[in-house]
């Protein structure tokens, strides 16, 4: 499983912005940390509504698989 969290690190310690899963309780977890990149202070606040407009539009052509669906590449290639 693969799952994006943010966190803050505060004192040495990473303070996540969001709940874990109750199904990972007492899991060793491997964490990779990447720096956020600093935000862009000559996008313009037009350039930001528009990626918010996009982003919003977006969901409704996404969709949700169900638990047991595997994709098939070799099926993709049969015909």
């Amino acid at each position: 499983m693969t799952h994006i969290l943010q966190a803050i690190c505060h004192n040495g310690e990473l303070i996540l912005t969001e709940k874990l899963d109750s199904a990972l309780e007492g899991k060793t977890l491997k964490i990779m940390i990447l720096e956020a990149p600093e935000p862009d202070r000559s996008a313009s606040p037009d350039r930001q509504a528009q990626v918010t407009h996009f982003l919003a539009k977006s969901t409704q052509y996404s969709f949700k698989l169900p638990p047991n669906y595997r994709f098939d590449r070799d099926e993709l290639y049969d015909r």
